[in-house]
């Protein structure tokens, strides 16, 4: 949670796990649980999400990753988020997918750039649920379209 303005609570992680359960059932996709065998039953998630928020760019569909410190480093975020894409065009026939992060992230912004998606800096925008003042407010988004000859 280096990048988010707080670390939840155990209710408000609860509330989120719930959310994302329901958006597999309401929309066929969401976050999947990363494990490590034989290390950790939960190292974090990556996978699709979906956002409404006020932006430029919204309603949209993000591939989006949070992993505990311990398994950063090891290629969890570009495998998943390669299986995301996969996933997103191939099955779902997404025309496009997001990804965003705040200015400071350059470790999300790597894996955002391994999975060859392109930055725009027009398309940077100040999070709106994030206050004002806040060095964490200020994003970057990435986009990938579906590859050509994808129905």
């Amino acid at each position: 949670m280096e990048h988010f303005p707080y670390a939840l609570t155990r209710p408000e992680s609860d509330a989120f796990v719930e959310r994302i359960e329901m958006e597999f059932d309401e929309r066929g996709y969401g976050l999947w649980a990363v494990q490590e065998p034989r290390v950790t039953d939960f190292a974090g998630f990556v996978g699709l999400h979906h956002h409404d928020f006020p932006a430029h760019f919204t309603p949209c569909v993000e591939v989006g990753w949070r992993l505990a410190r311990a398994c950063w480093g090891r290629g969890y975020a570009t495998e998943g988020g390669r299986a995301a894409l996969r996933f997103a065009f191939d099955q779902l026939g997404l025309p496009e997918v997001v990804s965003m992060t705040s200015v400071v992230n350059v470790r999300s912004q790597a894996v955002m750039r391994r999975l060859s998606m392109t930055h725009d800096p027009a398309d940077d925008f100040d999070h709106p649920n994030i206050a004002a003042g806040s060095h964490l407010r200020r994003h970057v988004l990435y986009r990938m379209r579906r590859p050509a000859g994808l129905h």
